[in-house]
């Protein structure tokens, strides 16, 4: 055995595609000499299968490191520069009252837009340029949002027509009669929005500090903490003081589908993928979406479930996971873009671990317009306390368009 094969070596977050393209490559090369010994009736050792999931590791910390570069470049300044005189005034006023509590600015700013819910029991609106702050990066944390349909609405919820079979139609001869068609039937869908908050805390020092952007410290300190309750909730919410996720609808065997129902396709093999061909079941898994849902679709898995599809080959011995081409893109799987979705369950028996759709067709968020903060410097002395809170909802808008692999007989 070839001493440079079980060789395992240290491996550093790298910041460029060839570190992570020449890991890849390692990671492969480790693998076919795995599945060699497989073939050939040989056990595995365990230096080998722990080199394998060192290098795993490896690239799941690689990708996150360039993507964390990308969205450092991507992310928009707080500057107002190009902003209208009220949206300067806006923000003037907000920074006072983040600092020191003065709420006359931001009153009045808002009693001239007539807003009806600004009081000081309510919080006050943030400036537009940091609500478009926070929703730029909860679109790039919270994967969902990012493949998702999102909408704006004013009101508490939103009700959506969906036109589930269109009217009938028919083939008639020039002076044949034409019968009645029926009418096309619609399914009315409501997605009603929920509150979601975040309570960052400061100290008055750093309140006092004109060098700090508030608005951007907020923006930082509320993002992740949405992200990570909204990803869940996309994915596998109730819909009680929640949005409802995909995998919590009712499913049904692709065979069998029916609108208000998530189609699935199985493994065969309870908890896992089969022996042999398991590109055959992903491949199905493909083909199950219609042609015009298909060309926008892309998998959505966790870390987990992404490192056994690494190691799955075609029956011409072609890896079916490909690492993304430049930074800042996805990883793909037979020709599809796959997206990590922490939230996702781990494979195990009966387990919906894969989902594959048109996310963008298939699932709807749903945001109420503003962000609210209510400044609180009594709860937690020292420290000032902002709460701050946005309603949001979602839910699958069309049933056709995602679909999901079981892993069981």
């Amino acid at each position: 055995m070839s001493k440079a094969i079980l060789e395992t070596k240290t491996l550093s977050t790298p910041e460029t595609l060839g570190d992570f393209a020449r890991t890849f490559q390692e990671f492969r090369d480790t693998n076919d000499h795995r599945l060699e010994r497989l073939e050939k009736g040989i056990s595995v050792d365990a230096l080998t299968n722990e080199k394998l999931q060192r290098l795993s590791d490896a690239l799941d910390l690689q990708q996150k490191a360039m993507d964390r570069l990308e969205l450092r470049k991507a992310r928009p300044t707080l500057d107002g520069r190009g902003s209208s005189y009220a949206s300067l005034e806006h923000k003037a006023a907000f920074d006072s009252y983040v600092r020191r509590g003065d709420e006359n600015g931001v009153r009045s700013i808002e009693a001239k837009a007539l807003s009806i819910g600004s009081a000081p029991d309510g919080g006050y609106l943030v400036p537009p340029e940091l609500e478009r702050e926070i929703g730029t990066r909860l679109a790039r944390i919270s994967p969902i949002r990012s493949l998702a349909t999102v909408r704006q609405v004013s009101g508490s919820v939103l009700k959506k027509p969906f036109s589930v079979t269109g009217p009938a139609v028919g083939w008639v001869g020039e002076t044949d009669v034409r019968p009645q068609t029926e009418a096309s039937k619609l399914a009315e869908l409501q997605f009603p929005t929920m509150e979601l908050y975040a309570m960052p805390a400061a100290t008055a020092s750093l309140l006092d500090d004109g060098a700090v952007d508030v608005e951007q410290w907020i923006s930082g300190e509320v993002e992740t903490a949405f992200a990570e309750q909204e990803g869940k909730a996309f994915i596998s919410g109730d819909g009680v003081n929640k949005p409802r996720g995909f995998l919590n609808y009712e499913t049904i065997a692709e065979s069998a589908w029916a609108w208000g129902k998530l189609g699935y396709l199985t493994t065969g093999v309870a908890g896992k993928f089969p022996a042999t061909a398991a590109s055959d079941i992903l491949l199905d898994t493909i083909y199950a979406l219609k042609a015009g849902y298909r060309q926008n679709a892309i998998w959505v898995m966790n870390r987990k479930t992404q490192a056994e599809v690494r190691k799955l080959k075609d029956n011409d011995g072609n890896y079916l996971w490909t690492p993304p081409a430049a930074p800042g893109q996805q990883a793909s799987l037979l020709g599809f873009g796959l997206t990590e979705a922490e939230d996702m369950p781990d494979i195990a028996n009966n387990g919906l671990a894969i989902v594959f759709g048109d996310f963008a067709r298939g699932y709807l968020v749903v945001d109420r317009t503003g962000v609210r903060v209510l400044r609180d410097p009594y709860s937690a002395k020292p420290y000032v306390l902002f709460y701050t809170t946005k309603r949001v909802g979602g839910g699958v808008q069309d049933f056709d368009a995602i679909k999901l692999l079981k892993f069981g007989a």
